[in-house]
C-alpha cells in the first residue's frame, strides 16, 4: 500500500511540511515521486517515520536520528526493543514520582506521615537508575567497576543539601550551556571557564577521584554517545559540542 504526502502527513499527525523536510535532509526519502513531484510513500517508509517519531519523542535531534537510522546495523524490531525499554523506565520512574507526590499530599493534609529522607529517596533512585541505565556500561568499561560503584555509593549517601546542590549545579550547567550558546557565546570565553568549573565541582561530588584526564575522556563521550549529545542538546543544539571543547580548552587551566 502507498501513500501520498497528504494521507501520510493525516495518518501520522504530522504535516506535510515536515514530511518535505524530512525528504530534504535525507532523513525520510519517499519510496518514489512521480514526473508531477508528488512523494508516494510505502511501508517501509511507515515504519521508518514511526522511529523517527519515537525517537523526537525521547529527545533526540533529527541529525542524531538520521546518524541511528542510516547506520548498515540498524534493525527496526531491535529498534523498537530499545522504545519500548525506555518507555517501560520512564514508566517505572514516573509510578515512583506519583506515589511519593501522593504521599506527600496527604502528609500535607494531616493524613499521613513522611521523614525528611523519604521526600528525597525516590529523586535520588531515579537519579541512579537513570545514571545506571545510560552511562552503566561505558563508565564500568572506561574506568571500571569501582568507579561506578563508587559514584552510586556517594550520590545514595548524600544529604538532602547536598543533593539539592548537586541538582541545581546540574540545571544551572544545562542553562548556561542554552544562555552560552545561543548568545553566540565560544567555548574558550570566560563563560567556558565558568561553566567548566561548575562541572568539575559537579563531577567531584559523584566521583571517587577526579583527573583532568578523565574529565577530558568524559567530554569527549558528550559528542560520540548520542544519549549524552541528546541529553545537553535537547532544548539548544550545539551544547554538548560547546561543553567539550570548554572542558578540552579550560581543564588544564583551572
Amino acid at each position: 500500500m502507498e501513500y501520498g504526502i497528504k494521507e501520510l502527513s493525516e495518518l501520522a499527525g504530522v504535516s506535510a511540511r515536515t514530511l518535505r523536510y524530512y525528504d530534504e535532509i535525507g532523513l525520510l526519502l519517499p519510496l518514489r515521486t512521480n514526473a508531477a513531484g508528488y512523494r508516494f510513500y510505502g511501508e517501509k517508509e511507515v515504519e521508518l517515520l514511526q522511529q523517527i517519531l519515537f525517537y523526537r519523542e525521547r529527545g533526540l535531534g533529527l541529525d542524531q536520528i538520521k546518524n541511528i537510522m542510516y547506520q548498515r546495523d540498524f534493525d527496526i524490531l531491535s529498534a523498537l526493543y530499545g522504545h519500548l525499554q525506555e518507555l517501560e523506565n520512564q514508566k517505572k520512574r514516573l509510578d515512583g514520582l506519583i506515589s511519593i507526590v501522593k504521599k506527600t499530599i496527604l502528609t500535607k493534609k494531616g493524613e499521613g506521615v513522611m521523614s525528611d529522607k523519604e521526600r528525597f529517596e525516590i529523586l535520588r533512585e531515579k537519579m541512579i537508575q537513570e545514571n545506571e541505565e545510560k552511562y552503566g556500561q561505558e563508565v564500568r568499561e572506561k574506568y571500571g567497576h569501582a568507579s561506578m560503584e563508587a559514584a552510586t555509593q556517594k550520590i545514595k549517601n548524600m544529604s538532602e543539601r547536598d543533593f539539592e546542590h548537586f541538582q541545581k549545579l546540574e540545571n544551572e550547567i544545562l542553562l548556561r550551556l542554552r544562555d552560552g550558546v545561543a548568545s553566540g557565546k565560544m567555548p574558550e570565553d570566560e563563560e567556558g571557564r565558568a561553566i567548566v568549573l561548575l562541572h568539575k565541582e559537579w563531577l567531584g561530588m559523584t566521583w571517587k577521584t577526579y583527573s583532568k584526564q578523565a574529565h577530558k575522556g568524559l567530554a569527549e563521550m558528550y559528542v560520540k554517545d548520542v544519549r549524552f549529545t541528546a541529553y545537553y542538546d535537547k532544548k539548544v543544539q550545539g551544547c554538548a559540542e560547546f561543553l567539550k571543547n570548554a572542558i578540552e580548552f579550560w581543564v588544564d587551566k583551572i
